[in-house]
């Protein structure tokens, strides 16, 4: 029995335990964060119950406890009243103990009323999940203990650790603050790497703040989700159905004339608007600016290439002085990040009219097909083919 109902070697143990973890990731990301938080899809109720009975089994977290503290967090991302943000509490308390920030907001009972809605409360739910949250993570301790003997001890302690270490530490925290980002969202979500197969997909962070009730996090080509992967298996099967995934945006090419289409397109898709201005225009004028410049101002513009592509409300003091100051050296900088501003500006009147916007946005792209940067006129040529209909 010492070995077990499971006789494997070091490496059966080793691949039994990331296999276990695994499950345990997948039950989260994509039936407790996609499926109950965003309703980014819908699953079975095979899948949904296994998911709810294997959760029980490895974390004895409750479904509406989760769900409710992750849409706070949405809800008041960066602030206070953040349950998690890593930017308030700072990155060594989440990282280390994002699972006792957890469980303090498990006892708020106005985050339950308020974000803990539509969430199971079934008989299972009343009578046996919530009572006995201890009693699962007990059972799974024996589980492993039949199946895998001494061994079954570790195992069962990297099941543990593996969601509050992950979950509440990584994302929770590393997400916050650490990696690259996609999206200038305004928050200070990152993407930590763009290959989300450890944590499930959920490594696609700032992809996730961006666009968050989509059911997939990967955006970009290189990128990988792995818990999408799974989905659309369970979609094949007729075991999940998604509801919302991002949509990439329709540019109809010979479409010369701004009208309410894309007015509506442009500002359904003003994240990956922004993306692109930053990629074909901010990017394109600051690389010529700094071919062109010499000692001190080429220093000066290196330290600007991110702040300029940053979300304005998430540059901290230091951050804005240097970067008006190249701003102030660089005309063609200056001009360009003006255009960002007022761009950004457009869709943010939320008491304007279609038509408003509709003026406003026939006014940029005249003025910036008028600028003199080329870099800015194909931009705006583009913009005009926004559509929210394919060619």
């Amino acid at each position: 029995m010492i070995d077990g109902l499971l006789n494997l070697s070091f490496w059966g143990y080793v691949a039994a335990a990331l296999i276990l973890t695994h499950i345990t990731i997948a039950g989260v990301t994509i039936y407790l964060h996609r499926h109950q938080t965003h309703r980014g899809l819908d699953l079975h109720p095979i899948p949904s119950h296994f998911f709810r009975f294997w959760l029980w089994l490895t974390t004895g977290m409750v479904t509406k406890e989760w769900v409710a503290i992750h849409r706070k967090h949405h809800a008041k991302v960066e602030t206070p009243d953040d349950p998690h943000s890593p930017q308030v509490a700072g990155i060594k308390k989440v990282l280390w103990t994002g699972t006792e920030l957890y469980r303090a907001e498990a006892k708020n009972q106005d985050t339950l009323d308020n974000y803990g809605h539509n969430t199971p409360d079934d008989w299972l739910e009343r009578n046996f999940y919530v009572p006995y949250t201890a009693w699962g993570i007990r059972l799974m301790l024996v589980i492993d203990l039949v199946l895998f003997g001494a061994a079954g001890l570790t195992i069962w302690a990297v099941q543990m650790a593996w969601i509050p270490l992950f979950a509440a530490g990584v994302i929770n925290g590393i997400g916050h603050w650490w990696g690259y980002r996609n999206y200038e969202c305004a928050d200070a979500s990152r993407n930590i790497v763009p290959w989300g197969i450890l944590i499930g997909g959920e490594e696609l962070h700032n992809n996730h703040h961006a666009f968050g009730s989509s059911a997939k996090l990967s955006s970009k080509w290189w990128e990988f989700d792995i818990g999408w992967l799974y989905i659309r298996t369970m979609e094949i099967m007729g075991l999940a159905r998604v509801k919302k995934v991002a949509m990439e945006p329709h540019i109809v090419a010979h479409k010369t004339g701004l009208d309410m289409d894309t007015v509506k397109a442009v500002v359904a898709h003003r994240l990956r608007v922004m993306a692109h201005y930053a990629e074909h225009v901010l990017e394109r004028v600051h690389e010529e600016e700094l071919r062109l410049a010499e000692g001190a101002k080429r220093l000066m513009l290196k330290r600007t290439r991110i702040l300029l592509k940053r979300e304005e409300s998430l540059l901290n003091e230091d951050a804005k002085h240097t970067l008006a100051h190249a701003l102030s050296h660089s005309q063609a900088l200056h001009t360009v990040y003006e255009y960002k501003q007022r761009l950004q500006q457009i869709w943010q009147r939320s008491a304007a009219t279609h038509e408003h916007l509709l003026h406003a946005l026939q006014e940029w792209c005249k003025q910036a097909e008028a600028s003199g940067i080329k870099a800015l006129q194909e931009f705006a040529g583009r913009l005009r083919g926004y559509s929210l209909q394919p060619a």
